[in-house]
């Protein structure tokens, strides 16, 4: 008894990738991958097509042009990237790849989005509202600094406050500006500082650093606590090309160290040639006052010594009686006038009173309104006299007008073709007899000549 050999399965290269793809397909839910962007074609399709690479291995990625439209940056090689994607199989070389369906920066790109996402939180609850941001003392008695005792913008800031106004007194609370414990550390400082009520207003500063450096301006809790403070906040956070959630809750955002200090100080040197001017201001002021009075003093002693008092009391006794007949005067004529003036008004209004005005134009509207309503009648009785007879012509020639005169109308059923011969149609065909009432289904089983 022979042994039949087993059966073999052969696929063909078709069948066997389509199948490897479906395995891949079922096998891997939506996965997340991270790696470095590499091999990036953008041809003119508006696909992208790139390699994620870590230092061990790499695969083929393609992000297709409905997708692509939603990136909100530009992918570049090199760039370090976090890919939501199917695993897939591309049939036609047999290559293992990822269709991507989104695609995001990693690493300060991760920090970035959270930024984004607690500066969007804290504007809908008003924490960044204009209105609400407290004015800057013009000349504080002190300053209170918070930022850490060993870096350069602690010096900074003192170096431009003793040049600005020395004699403001300066308060350092120190604390960690970098690391995990650094938030805590600002938010206590804060509220410590306005609890006490010392500080006219507060400096919130660091000095540069990357986005992770500067982290800690860009936590919640502190947001908050700037936001509860009631005494008024300045930040100086970095360079001038950084921003964090602090400076969009601060009363005031510069962009450095130094510049926050010259932002709580006032100017020592304008504010003494101010004064100065007012001090030369005030003296001649004074003086010229002086002047005027001592004239006008001189003045008096020689009017007295020429007219006695009680001849003078006399004179403007007379002068009172005088304006008083005057006044009595002016005011009667003044109210004759104005008399007349309202009685002529009163005229004038009457031979304009826009109710006869309205009257006659609404006897007017009417008549229009009467002249329409017979144009558009004479207009369209003509029109319905051609819509009826046109309508009759169309009745007269029309198809189902035939059909309901006993004729019909055959249609071959495979693919609705008249029957105009019996050489259109053969035995067995199937037919559709359209009639007056209702179509007939038949089939063909002779046809010859009439």
């Amino acid at each position: 008894m022979s042994t039949a050999p087993p059966s073999r399965t052969i696929y063909s290269v078709s069948r066997l990738n389509r199948a490897a793809k479906l395995l891949l397909a079922e096998h891997f839910d939506v996965v997340w991958v991270e790696g470095e962007l590499s091999n990036l074609a953008t041809p003119t399709s508006g696909h992208l097509y790139f390699t994620l690479k870590d230092a061990d291995a790499q695969v083929r990625c393609a992000l297709f042009r409905q997708q692509a439209r939603y990136l909100c940056f530009r992918p570049e090689n090199g760039m370090q990237v976090l890919a939501r994607a199917q695993v897939s199989l591309y049939e036609p070389r047999g290559d293992y790849q990822l269709v991507v369906e989104s695609l995001e920066q990693a690493g300060d790109g991760a920090l970035q989005r959270a930024f984004e996402a607690l500066k969007k939180k804290l504007a809908a609850e008003g924490l960044f509202d204009a209105t609400r941001k407290r004015p800057i003392p013009r000349l504080p008695n002190r300053i209170g600094v918070i930022t850490s005792p060993t870096g350069a913008a602690v010096r900074d800031i003192v170096t431009v406050l003793k040049r600005r106004f020395p004699a403001i007194a300066v308060t350092i609370l120190p604390v960690k500006v970098q690391g995990t414990e650094a938030k805590f550390e600002i938010v206590k400082a804060i509220q410590a500082a306005d609890r006490s009520g010392l500080c006219d207003v507060l400096i919130l500063a660091r000095g540069g650093g990357s986005l992770e450096d500067l982290w800690a301006f860009n936590e919640e809790a502190v947001a908050r606590a700037i936001y509860a403070c009631e005494t008024p906040v300045i930040t100086g956070v970095g360079h001038e090309i950084d921003f964090t959630i602090a400076d969009f809750v601060a009363d005031l955002r510069a962009p450095t160290p130094s510049a926050a200090a010259e932002a709580a100080s006032p100017d020592g040197e304008a504010w003494l040639a101010g004064l100065q001017r007012l001090e030369s201001r005030l003296s001649q002021r004074a003086l010229a006052l002086l002047r005027q009075k001592t004239t006008a003093l001189n003045h008096a002693e020689k009017r007295l010594a020429q007219q006695h008092p009680a001849k003078r009391l006399q004179n403007q006794a007379q002068r009172l009686d005088e304006l008083e007949a005057r006044l009595r005067r002016a005011a009667t004529g003044d109210l004759q006038r104005r008399r007349q003036r309202l009685e002529r008004g009163q005229a004038r209004l009457q031979r304009h009173d826009p109710r006869q005005h309205l009257a006659v134009l609404l006897t007017h509207a009417s008549h229009l309104q009467q002249r329409l309503k017979a144009a558009m009648a004479r207009a369209l009785q003509p029109r319905q006299q051609e819509l009826a007879r046109l309508s009759h012509a169309l009745q007269t020639i029309s198809p189902l007008a035939t059909l309901g005169r006993g004729y019909a109308i055959a249609f071959r059923q495979r693919d609705r073709e008249i029957i105009r011969s019996f050489r259109d149609i053969a035995p067995g065909e199937r037919l559709e007899t359209r009639l007056a009432e209702g179509i007939v289904i038949s089939t063909v089983e002779d046809t010859r000549d009439a």
